[in-house]
């Protein structure tokens, strides 16, 4: 029996597996939407509502169960060609589908009972009965499996009828997890008999370690099964169905050709020796036989011929067997090699892994100071070399977290489809890039933006398809979800082919709201970044869709606690492009240290494009101000003034530039230090309002620094640009600038 902290275990298995094959019950759907024949999809689609009901069942889930076997029962009808999946089936699919993950979302963890009320799963049901031309649902009927066969049930003994009839094969081989799943092989065994007689029964425990090595909880053991019986295969079949994740099963019919045992051969994980007992139980050597060839292989101390070659040279099995079950050794060798090289490891795990790299990093900074500071050079070569295997390790476990995107982007379908309807619109999504990694964390928290997005460009952007065709475009609108690497980040694009952000209408509703000045001169980007306002919206009526005025700002929100950027790109009647671009982690990253007196400060390295040497007294007095870079005019924050710092008397001033996305600004700052590994530390709420501070870490000599918020930065040197405009000419006059 299993106690209560293993049974809490096993049904928290359950649910996350049940959870996933909801999920990719929904997927196969989505594909069947645009591939109705796709059988791949179907037979998949039918696989994991079967899986479900199964796992269900045995945690007597009844509501599951019973919802899951009706929509099983439709599916097999689809996967026997007997009805099809058009666009209305598969819309009530996927809201049955909806309700079979609201169901495993009431499951309770602690008693793991299912309360629901049937009252939606009856109104689901009736519709899929209605479409399908049956006057209501039909009832579940219980299907008990009548045993057959012979009537000495039980004994190991062949009757006259198994002679005539031969008996049925199976062949199963247990994974060690089957008793952690809280299975009891016997139990299967003796369903087993009531389907007829068991005539044969070979216990297999080749695998089964020695006693110091035994694992009490692992299960090592197969069986190789003689049945008469007149059930089908289906139905032996259905023994094993609860295990069907924890075993591997063949089953064989009576009197099989030589190609079905060969079959088996490949499949089970024993060797030729092992496989020659197979054979016997099967016919096709005898234990005589078999004796007779280990004896003639034990007469040849010096040569021993090959167990297989002497077989076959002897007429005693056929050559085909012997080749398979060689082949099958190798097989199994290299599977082996491939599964120890592949564990699952938990995802707290990883970050713990994180978390103790980071510390690793600190310390290590540490000790290279000490030794610098102490002017040992063997022992800073020493650190340095430590510092170079730090980053490697750095380097290798955040690749551990890194995922690909795919899943998320996938998920896009169903939103594509069901708001395309709701809005009378024809809308394809693509997705592009979908194999770009990205750090978990960073995509965990992905999804609402994407969301607010895709379902802007889709209520907003693409038209209808009236619309379209009178401006001469397909009826059909394009979404893409793009996904790539460039330059150490990832960027991440929401393209349509719509008619593209309106500006004179949001412009207007800005001056409307207040947000501008009616006399603002503003550029066409400037007026595209509005719509990232609090509270802005230009939908004439609150619908579903839109109209409150938060999509947009949640969306700048989420992208900024990334550490990200968002660019807008639109061309009125052609479409428009959001696009989001992201740190690869959140983490670690390599950052660029400086310093304003005696606080120091770091800079995400990848958003540093150069340093400049200025003159000291032409950055006083102001807290931004222009510089002339190679011709162009580069608006300059002073971080002293804005963080209500000491400003500096020295000489000479640095200038950091910085980038994001296609605009720069620079940053004026003490002291340069160079670049060095950063572990991000979140601010406490007593600090998270504080502007332009994104994160803290620690130095190696235990000092503080503050991780600079770059985009927040832009913003706040934006407005203060756009409240007080002035020449950037005359602001600070072509000053000596030294580039580093």
């Amino acid at each position: 029996m299993l106690d209560a902290d293993q049974w809490s275990q096993l049904l928290a298995s359950f649910v996350e597996e049940a959870r996933d094959l909801a999920r990719q019950a929904e997927e196969y759907l989505l594909l069947l939407d645009t591939q109705p024949g796709n059988e791949d999809a179907i037979n998949g689609l039918f696989r994991a509502m079967h899986t479900l009901k199964g796992s269900a069942g045995l945690f007597s889930l009844t509501p599951l169960v019973d919802f899951t076997h009706r929509l099983e029962n439709l599916l097999m009808a689809v996967r026997d060609g007997q009805r099809q999946l058009d666009p209305t089936l598969i819309s009530i699919m996927l809201r049955c589908v909806d309700e079979v993950g609201s169901m495993i979302e009431l499951i309770d963890p602690a008693s793991g009972q299912l309360e629901v009320d049937t009252t939606h799963q009856q109104q689901l049901l009736q519709a899929l009965a209605e479409h399908c031309g049956e006057p209501s649902p039909v009832a579940l009927i219980p299907v008990v499996a009548a045993a057959s066969g012979c009537s000495s049930k039980g004994q190991l003994q062949r009757c006259a009828s198994c002679e005539a009839d031969g008996a049925w094969h199976i062949s199963v081989r247990f994974h060690p997890d089957l008793l952690r799943n809280g299975f009891d092989p016997a139990a299967f065994l003796r369903y087993l008999q009531r389907l007829g007689d068991i005539l044969d029964l070979q216990l297999i425990d080749e695998a089964l370690p020695a006693l110091t090595e035994l694992d009490p909880e692992s299960c090592y053991l197969g069986l190789e099964i003689g049945l008469c019986s007149a059930a089908s295969k289906a139905e032996i079949e259905e023994v094993f169905e609860f295990i069907r994740d924890f075993c591997t099963l063949r089953i064989l019919p009576p009197d099989s050709a030589l190609a079905d045992y060969l079959e088996l051969i490949q499949a089970l994980p024993e060797t030729d020796g092992r496989i020659g007992e197979i054979l016997v139980n099967a016919g096709l050597l005898t234990a005589t036989e078999l004796a007779e060839g280990l004896a003639l292989q034990g007469a040849q101390p010096e040569q021993p011929q090959p167990l297989g070659s002497l077989l076959v040279e002897q007429g005693m099995v056929v050559a085909q067997a012997v080749d398979a079950a060689l082949n099958k050794q190798q097989t199994v060798r290299e599977k082996r090699l491939q599964e120890s090289a592949q564990i699952r490891v938990a995802a707290h795990k990883l970050d713990e892994l994180i978390n103790l790299v980071g510390e690793l990093v600190i310390s290590a900074a540490g000790a290279h100071l000490r030794a610098r500071a102490n002017g040992d050079g063997a022992c800073m070569e020493t650190t340095g070399l430590v510092n170079q295997h730090v980053e490697q390790i750095r380097e290798a476990a955040l690749k551990l977290r890194m995922i690909e995107i795919g899943d998320t982007f996938n998920r896009f379908h169903r939103v594509v489809r069901d708001v395309s309807e709701q809005l009378g619109k024809n809308i394809r999504l693509e997705i592009r890039g979908a194999d770009t990694e990205l750090d978990k964390a960073v995509i965990d928290k992905l999804g609402d933006p994407l969301t607010h997005l895709v379902r802007n460009a889709m209520d907003h952007g693409i038209e209808s398809a009236a619309e379209r065709l009178a401006a001469g475009k397909p009826a059909e609108g394009r979404l893409i979800l793009d996904a790539f690497h460039e330059s150490g980040m990832v960027v991440i694009e929401i393209r349509d082919d719509g008619r593209g952000l309106n500006s004179a209408r949001i412009r207007a509703k800005a001056v409307e709201r207040g947000l501008i000045d009616p006399a603002a001169n503003l550029s066409e980007a400037e007026i595209h970044r509005l719509i990232f306002a609090a509270g802005f919206s230009t939908a004439d009526t609150v619908s579903d869709l839109s109209g409150r005025g938060v999509g947009m700002d949640v969306v700048r929100s989420a992208i900024d606690a990334l550490r990200g950027t968002v660019e807008i790109e639109s061309r009125a009647g052609l479409g428009s492009t959001f696009r989001i671009r992201l740190p690869l982690t959140l983490a670690i990253i390599d950052g660029f240290l400086i310093s304003l007196g005696e606080d120091h400060f770091v800079i995400p390295l990848d958003m540093v494009t150069e340093c400049l040497e200025v003159d000291g007294q032409q950055l006083t007095g102001a807290s931004y101000g222009y510089i002339s870079l190679r011709g162009r005019p580069l608006p300059c924050l002073s971080l002293a003034s804005h963080f209500g710092l000491p400003e500096s008397t020295e000489g000479r001033r640095n200038i950091v530039v910085v980038s994001q996305g296609r605009q720069q600004a620079g940053l004026i700052v003490d002291h340069l230090h160079g670049e060095l590994q950063t572990v991000i530390k979140p601010l406490g709420r007593l600090f998270q309002h504080l502007q332009g501070i994104g994160g803290s870490t620690i130095l190696g000599t235990g000092q503080v620094a503050l991780i600079l918020d770059v985009p927040s930065l832009f913003r706040h040197l934006q407005q203060t640009v756009d409240a007080h405009p002035a020449d950037p000419t005359q602001n600070l006059p072509h000053p000596d600038v030294k580039g580093r």
